[in-house]
């Protein structure tokens, strides 16, 4: 920047105060300061603006000091200038300070620019009501109308009627059973065939059918080794109840036993039969020839049915004694029903014999 000072008409030593002369005052016009800058607006570069106002900052710094160089040249008197053509340029340089003010260079105005949010569209919350929704609400809500109607047809009762079926007096407690009762049925166990010694602690008879398939398995996977867990101890008696109504072949099949009977082959021919799936004529032929049986007497009481009248009274005796599946069993008299695993029965034997089970 320039200074606005007095100039003298000579080459000046620096430093050195003239003699006091009659003053000879110029006027000075002060150049016009020029308008402060209106602050810039807030813009969103902050960067833009920072800078903006340094340079404003500095510039009005600059002028104030300037201004004060002047007005204190002015009451001294004193002029410095420099000789040659720095001092014309700087004369040269103040006299166009005092001429014309100094154009201040225009800033630019910082551009503002204001982001414009796009408005946030808000996401409705929507429900989709489908098809199969409604179904279901309509199954529950029938359901629930169905159960209320019935309630309201057959279940209510008026008080009336509550209040009579309601006992009048102490209410008796049931008795507590500590010891399970357990009932033991008669059955004829002589003129029947059995295996095992006849004075046996435990006698088992069992109801059975040839033809029945419970019987055949409980045959194959529990009959040999119940007798031999307990050798010595088990009397088994076989009698029959053939299931004629669902078992076609079971009534001659236990004749063609007793008929093996006969020839002392009943036990053999009995396993036999519980080994086959398949029975009939040709079946009873077939094991009776490998039995070495003759022939003629056994064909013979097959055709003649000798035994039939035997096996239906037997059948009777169940039936009457309320039997009325296969296979069923009678531990000393105590019932066990169904083709039950060898556990089983050796729970009911084994208490059977430390004589837990009342007589």
């Amino acid at each position: 920047m320039c200074s606005a000072i007095s100039v003298a008409s000579g080459p000046l030593t620096p430093h050195v105060i003239m003699p006091a002369m009659p003053r000879r005052t110029k006027q000075i016009v002060e150049p016009e300061i020029p308008e402060v800058l209106e602050e810039p607006q807030v813009v969103e570069k902050v960067g833009v603006a920072k800078r903006t106002s340094s340079r404003i900052s500095r510039h009005t710094e600059h002028r104030v000091h300037t201004e004060k160089q002047r007005k204190g040249s002015t009451r001294s008197g004193v002029s410095h200038d420099f000789p040659g053509k720095s001092r014309a340029r700087r004369t040269n340089g103040v006299a166009n300070s005092m001429d014309e003010p100094t154009q201040l260079s225009t800033l630019d105005e910082p551009t503002v620019e204001v982001a414009v949010a796009e408005p946030v569209k808000q996401e409705e919350d929507t429900f989709t009501f489908q098809r199969s929704h409604f179904y279901a609400v309509i199954t529950v809500l029938a359901f629930a109308v169905g159960v209320l109607l019935g309630y309201v047809v057959w279940g209510f009762e008026p008080a009336g009627a509550q209040a009579q079926a309601q006992p009048s007096g102490p209410i008796a407690e049931a008795p507590v059973t500590a010891v399970p009762q357990y009932k033991r049925y008669d059955i004829p166990t002589d003129g029947f065939y059995s295996i095992g010694p006849k004075d046996a602690p435990i006698t088992i008879v069992e109801f059975s059918d040839y033809q029945c398939p419970y019987c055949r398995r409980w045959h194959q996977e529990v009959y040999g080794p119940l007798l031999a867990a307990y050798s010595g101890k088990i009397r088994l008696v076989y009698r029959n109840l053939p299931l004629t109504s669902i078992h076609p072949d079971a009534l001659a099949a236990a004749e063609a036993a007793m008929c093996a009977g006969e020839q002392d082959a009943y036990w053999p021919y009995h396993e036999k039969l519980f080994s086959s799936e398949s029975l009939g004529t040709e079946t009873y032929v077939q094991y009776a020839q490998e039995l070495s049986l003759n022939m003629d007497t056994f064909q013979s009481c097959i055709d003649d049915h000798k035994y039939q009248a035997a096996v239906e009274k037997d059948s009777d005796f169940a039936v009457n004694l309320g039997v009325s599946s296969t296979p069923t069993f009678f531990i000393n008299g105590l019932a066990v029903v169904g083709a039950q695993p060898l556990d089983v029965f050796k729970q009911v034997i084994d208490k059977e014999l430390a004589g837990e089970i009342p007589k």
